[in-house]
């Protein structure tokens, strides 16, 4: 073979490859917009990464979920696609042999994406329509690419006429996709809904001493600050007319209600404090709210609960579940179906139309948002989503606290330097806050006035510090009289435990 053929055959490779990437990105960007003029849920590449987040190991997931904080999700869709479109280019290489062996790269991945769409709990035949859509048109772009990348009479004009090609079918599908996200409104009715509702709610009013000191997290965290965690790749998307809870299973009678049925009854509102169990020591997956919205125990008890049964299953419309001690939701605290946080509908990321708040409970055997099913019955009859990744099957709140004031890290004045923070025991109350700087003897904290036993806390204080750097660290003790471990523990399976320190030097 001849340097001249070599040199051919390299840049007939190099050309092949790019045409299947190129075809791989016309497939997902196809399959985007027709999941926006159908308002599907999700495309499949967010359904293959859902099926991937719900397959994952806790204790695979958990470090990793650290490791990248709240970009998991547009991490995990962004290497979806980039494994097709790597997957594309190996498809476009194999054509060389035979055309056939390229397309059976695709139609593999699309039975991959096809199986993962069938696993959702929200499948219709719908939802194949983008899939279909995206493999015609990995099929027809490879197949043209290909041929187009193949050489021509002359190498530079081969060259010139695969790029013209490549390119345009670039930037046509870019400009589709563009187009798409501008006419696929669909998926914005939700929101659109959600802005005209007038549910009969207040706001709420902060107590007065509740906020005790500057430069903390506010008391009532706002609903754009709030923290999110949960296992949404894409955000449901539920029209309030559409909306529908059923409770079921070992009941009396069994109850369904519509939203305008669900926000027509007694409503309940209060200030709770939510925390993930994800939250590490001295952490921010927790805040606090005015909640609005009808109690659980009233819902059961017109079901009519069955002797024996200690459980209720949440189900949300994504198919996530858990499951709640029956005690927690009957035994006198606000635990509801809200359907509005700080005196406005819920936001769609925190559950619109209807979401469940149980004080007192870690959010992953409580707080399912987007709620359509509760099924009362008994836990050795089901295990939920985060139990069968190996956290515990009941998640109380464990008393905490944490420093926000100095920050890690920080440079202050020396002498006396204000101290500040939130602790937390929901249901149980604070009863102290004690603080200490590099070892001294332990100083009582300034609570904050809280309504209930079920919110958070402001802690503040002021110690004496001379030049240099210095070691803050903060317990709690709550109203049972128990006083927080030094002890760290991780947070699988039940929660994290420690208490929270900080450094700053002093000038």
């Amino acid at each position: 073979m001849t340097r001249e053929h070599g040199d051919v055959e390299a840049v007939s490779r190099r050309r092949l490859a790019l045409a299947g990437g190129v075809a791989g990105l016309a497939g997902v960007v196809v399959s985007q917009v027709l999941t926006d003029l159908l308002n599907a849920r999700a495309t499949p590449v967010q359904v293959v990464a859902e099926v991937i987040i719900a397959k994952t190991p806790g204790a695979i997931s958990e470090p990793l979920i650290r490791l990248v904080g709240r970009n998991d999700k547009p991490i995990l869709v962004a290497g979806v696609t980039i494994a097709i479109i790597a997957l594309g280019a190996v498809a476009g290489l194999l054509t060389a042999r035979r055309r056939l062996y390229g397309h059976l790269v695709f139609w593999a991945m699309a039975a991959i994406a096809l199986v993962a769409a069938i696993t959702r709990p929200d499948f219709t035949a719908y939802s194949v329509l983008p899939l279909a859509a995206g493999v015609i048109a990995w099929t027809v772009v490879l197949d043209h690419l290909t041929g187009v990348a193949r050489p021509q009479p002359t190498l530079q004009a081969s060259r010139r006429r695969f790029l013209l090609n490549a390119g345009g079918v670039t930037a046509a599908a870019l400009v589709v996709a563009a187009g798409g996200r501008l006419v696929g409104q669909g998926r914005r009715s939700a929101e659109s809904a959600r802005r005209l509702l007038r549910l009969p709610v207040s706001r709420g009013v902060v107590p007065a001493g509740a906020q005790t000191a500057s430069g903390t997290v506010s008391w009532r965290v706002p609903n754009g600050a709030f923290y999110r965690i949960d296992t949404a790749l894409v955000v449901p998307a539920v029209d309030p007319k559409d909306w529908r809870i059923r409770i079921h299973g070992m009941v009396d009678r069994e109850l369904a209600l519509t939203y305008p049925e669900l926000v027509a009854r007694q409503l309940t509102e209060a200030w709770v404090t939510i925390c993930c169990v994800s939250n590490p020591v001295g952490g921010d997956l927790i805040g606090n709210a005015w909640w609005s919205g009808v109690r659980i125990a009233d819902l059961l008890e017109e079901a009519g609960v069955h002797p024996g049964a200690d459980a209720v299953k949440q189900t949300s419309k994504d198919g996530w579940t858990c499951g709640t001690p029956i005690q927690a939701l009957t035994d006198g605290r606000n635990a509801m179906l809200a359907v509005a946080m700080n005196g406005v509908p819920l936001p769609l990321e925190h559950g619109f139309p209807v979401r469940m708040i149980v004080p007192g409970l870690y959010g992953y055997v409580s707080a399912t948002k987007w709620v359509v099913d509760l099924e009362v019955t008994t836990f050795d009859k089901f295990s939920a989503y985060w139990t069968d990744r190996g956290w515990s099957e009941r998640g109380p709140v464990k008393t905490e606290s944490r420093i926000e004031v100095p920050g890690q890290g920080t440079h202050v004045k020396a002498g006396s330097v204000r101290v500040a923070g939130h602790a937390w025991a929901q249901h149980t109350g604070i009863a102290t806050v004690e603080f200490r700087v590099d070892g001294d003897p332990w100083q009582q904290a300034d609570l904050g006035r809280v309504p209930n036993l079920d919110t958070w806390v402001q802690w503040s204080g002021t110690v004496q510090v001379g030049s240099g750097d210095h070691t803050l660290v903060v317990r709690a003790t709550d109203r049972s009289g128990y006083t927080q471990t030094a002890a760290r523990a991780d947070v699988v399976p039940n929660g994290a435990t420690g208490w929270d320190h900080i450094t700053f030097a002093a000038t």
